[in-house]
């Protein structure tokens, strides 16, 4: 199952997309109460949403985004059927997508 759950609107010709995307998103500076260590740092760095295959934004991002964060991209046109794609690497390497039909 992917961490990226994404929701398409068409607004007056356009495509409203929002996204969620599950991640801890920790900076590294938390102290983990248990043990009173540092808890290592693990953030998204680059975000890609691409329509029919096109990327239509890359978003380079740090360690001060909030956990399981929210984006929201309005897309010049769109129509029912085109496929939106968007991924994600973060700085341990990991990496996920989700694909989604506009409706």
């Amino acid at each position: 199952m992917s961490s990226i759950k994404i929701r398409t609107k068409r607004i007056d010709g356009n495509t409203q997309i929002r996204t969620l995307i599950s991640h801890p998103m920790e900076h590294g500076r938390n102290k983990d109460k248990a043990t009173n260590k540092l808890i290592p740092a693990h953030y998204i760095q680059v975000l890609t949403v691409k329509h029919n295959g096109k990327t239509i934004a890359i978003c380079n991002m740090g360690a001060g985004v909030s956990k399981d964060p929210y984006f929201a991209f309005l897309l010049k046109g769109g129509k029912p059927g085109d496929e939106i794609i968007i991924d994600w690497v973060d700085n341990l390497g990991n990496k996920d997508f989700e694909k989604h039909t506009i409706s």
